[in-house]
């Protein structure tokens, strides 16, 4: 009986470039690194040669030396949602222009899970770490403060953030949309988000509706506000909850447009008239809000702004300046669309 092994792949080196271009090992080194050392003729030469051998770098053996990995890590809570990948994308495009590349991870929303990330992620000496949020384990803050690599928190803003805050007042945002709700005559407000265990956007958010709720004069009723994933199944499942309990709502407040679409899709199944029977704000302002029928009345979020400012913040860390802001709230908007 036989076995077979894949073959190793042949590894181009340095030296296998020096040799076909007759120049020293040292002297495809500094051309690859772009030193002016080297004649400009000679570098487009060696990097010719470098393309036809199909050369990789190895990054790992230069962090050996230099320290410097060119890599930054941004952990995302959900890299599905339009919003993350928008912000994502700017960031990527921001720091690529002076030789960065992103390292992505996703945490589904557990901080154990981003812990685990942030550990694999420094020891692989990342030159910044960005986070979602300013809620962290304990670990995780001591693994930052020790590593003393430039870290931006976003999406959130920290009284106390580790490196740089970068988002949205949550709070504020969600009062200015179920204040939206209530001056259109709506006194059964339901709330539909996410689970708030561990997420400090939906946390703020749940606390700005039932604090609106309170300054307004209006009960809180804890049957009307339902958490879960952030899906379109969590909006429609919650229409039916309140449906087929009995509930008296005539609006609903949906911490995100994903959710906020389940529920004007089962509201549509049902034959419930939007906003006659119930109003229906959402929170993003994803693009299909305006796509859908009745168009969502939701709260925007410069979701590109917040990638643009935190590869600004990024970029002038890892080039020893300070950053242009500690704490940066990009702010909000509302926008009044039909469901309302």
């Amino acid at each position: 009986m036989t076995t077979s092994r894949r073959a190793k792949p042949e590894t181009v080196t340095i030296r296998d470039i020096a040799a076909r271009a007759d120049v020293s090992p040292i002297t495809v080194s500094r051309a690859l690194r772009g030193s002016e050392v080297v004649r400009p003729e000679t570098r487009e030469h060696i990097a010719r040669i470098a393309r036809e051998l199909g050369y990789i770098p190895n990054f790992a053996a230069g962090m050996l030396t230099s320290k410097v990995s060119s890599m930054i890590a941004v952990i995302v809570p959900n890299m599905a949602n339009s919003i993350f990948a928008t912000t994502l994308q700017e960031i990527g495009e921001g720091v690529g222009e002076d030789g960065y590349q992103l390292l992505i991870g996703c945490s589904d929303y557990s901080l154990e899970r981003e812990e685990e990330l942030v550990r694999t992620f420094l020891s692989r000496q990342t030159d910044a770490i960005v986070l979602t949020g300013h809620l962290h384990t304990p670990a995780t803050e001591k693994m930052l403060r020790q590593s003393r690599v430039p870290v931006v928190e976003m999406w959130s803003l920290s009284g106390a953030p580790l490196g740089v805050s970068i988002g949205v007042n949550n709070y504020d945002a969600a009062v200015t949309a179920t204040e939206h709700l209530i001056s259109r005559g709506r006194r059964r407000i339901a709330y539909i988000g996410g689970d708030p265990s561990g997420n400090d956007r939906a946390q703020a958010r749940i606390q700005g509706y039932r604090d609106t709720l309170e300054k307004a004069g209006l009960d809180f009723d804890p049957a009307l506000l339902r958490t879960g994933s952030f899906e379109f199944d969590t909006g429609a499942e919650a229409v039916s909850f309140f449906v087929e309990e009995g509930l008296d709502v005539d609006a609903i407040f949906a911490a995100s447009d994903i959710i906020a679409l389940g529920v004007i899709l089962e509201l549509n199944r049902r034959r419930i008239a939007m906003p006659e029977k119930i109003a229906v704000c959402g929170f993003d302002d994803a693009r299909i809000a305006q796509m859908v029928q009745p168009a969502l009345t939701t709260i925007k979020f410069p979701r590109r702004e917040i990638g643009q400012r935190v590869a600004e913040a990024l970029l002038a860390m890892l080039s020893g300046r300070a950053p242009p802001q500690k704490t940066c709230d990009i702010g909000y908007s509302l926008i009044v669309r039909e469901t309302t």
